[in-house]
């Protein structure tokens, strides 16, 4: 790709919109009131319940999407979709932009190096990774990535969620990965791979009710100790939605950043109060457009996992419909060096239990029938990969797609 194919052009980008979820609709709404970006087509399944736009915008083809697009937003949701659209994108040379931390830490580094795969800035990741670029720029040395979370609740019942659901207007799926911890878990773990961070433990710290400043301080002492970077967040209710860096700055005067109401240091926090989703998007575009360059994911070489963990004693044959918001099983952050046969919470939609499995355990490839998709063809490649790299032997049993 011309990595400044449109600078100079006096015609709007036209973006390809993979779904027609939160995301991608409210995407497509922006579009309107737009005169740099311009909505091409938009990919979706859907038969009804589509936004009120003009219906040729809609196209159930994937080489449609890509053919009308100068650059793709995949924002479906749902992993193997997206691994479609990212190699039909790819093949034809196109450039993808996504909202979908599931989708890239799953298998997104099988797509890395490829052609240009990005994260958008809006959600909690991309927002980290540009708030590290803003506190480089600066002469900060960033120590801790955290995200800001004011509930955690690691197995809600099914008729909470779909009240917030209700009331909050997003799907039960949605709002049950918020709720037990899941989607912080996987925002975390992309942090972590495509900034080159590490976790302090499975799970991640997580203080709990402190000042920022408090736990900020907790965090970037581990950081020291550890010799690197960690990625990680707070669990407050008084703290706004956003994100945060932790950092020292070896070069600026202490009492100039004393000044500046940055503390006593030696460690500073830069908070950014907010992540706006959709609404953000467009900095993420017009940056490919403009510069051919990635802002961040989840990087060739990835070293956490987010493993799925058993909420409740499952028999052999249960079947797992829902994975990533569901109420079989959540996520949690592990370094794969440590779980290096966990299967990735990501591939486990409708999988069937093969054998019985207590609360609490940490489901394996050995443990799960997965279906046969583009995302767990990709998945099992990646984990046999892996295992010969550590020069570890795979499980007695094959993974069984």
């Amino acid at each position: 790709m011309n990595s400044k194919f449109l600078q100079n052009s006096v015609s709007p980008i036209r973006v390809g919109i993979g779904g027609t979820g939160f995301i991608g609709s409210g995407l497509l709404g922006l579009m309107e009131f737009r005169e740099d970006f311009v909505a091409s087509k938009v990919f979706t399944r859907r038969k009804s319940g589509l936004p009120k736009v003009d219906e040729s915008l809609f196209t159930s083809s994937v080489e449609e999407l890509v053919e009308s697009s100068d650059i793709v937003m995949e924002c479906s949701g749902d992993i193997s979709r997206a691994a479609e659209v990212v190699e039909a994108a790819f093949a034809a040379g196109k450039p993808v932009v996504t909202m979908g931390a599931e989708f890239n830490v799953t298998i997104g580094s099988y797509f890395v190096g490829k052609g240009l795969l990005t994260e958008a800035e809006g959600d909690q990741p991309g927002s980290l990774a540009a708030l590290r670029e803003e506190a480089i720029d600066m002469g900060f040395e960033p120590l801790v990535y955290g995200n800001i979370k004011g509930f955690l609740n690691h197995d809600p019942l099914p008729d909470e969620m779909h009240h917030w659901s209700d009331r909050n207007g997003i799907s039960v799926t949605q709002v049950t990965s918020f709720t037990d911890g899941t989607k912080l878990q996987i925002e975390q773990a992309l942090v972590a791979n495509g900034l080159d961070a590490d976790i302090a433990v499975r799970g991640l710290l997580g203080p709990k009710d402190e000042a920022l400043d408090v736990s900020a301080a907790q965090m970037g002492r581990i950081a020291k100790v550890k010799g690197r970077a960690i990625s990680d967040y707070v669990l407050n209710r008084t703290l706004p939605a956003g994100v945060f860096v932790v950092s020292e700055h070896h070069s600026a005067n202490p009492n100039v950043l004393r000044y500046l109401k940055l503390g006593e240091g030696p460690f500073y926090t830069l908070m950014r109060p907010y992540h706006l989703c959709h609404l953000e998007v467009f900095k993420t575009l017009r940056r490919v457009a403009t510069t051919g360059k990635e802002l961040l994911n989840n990087s060739a070489n990835p070293q956490i996992n987010v493993a799925a963990v058993a909420k409740k004693a499952m028999r052999t044959g249960t079947a797992i419909s829902t994975a990533i918001g569901g109420f079989e099983v959540r996520g949690e952050a592990v370094r794969y060096s440590e779980a290096p046969h966990a299967v990735p919470i990501g591939l486990l939609a409708g999988a069937r239990v093969t054998r019985k499995l207590d609360a609490g355990q940490t489901l394996t490839w050995d443990d799960v029938e997965l279906p046969d998709n583009k995302a767990t063809r990709i998945g099992l490649e990646l984990y046999e990969k892996r295992l010969a790299d550590m020069n570890m032997l795979p499980l007695a049993n094959r993974p069984r797609l």
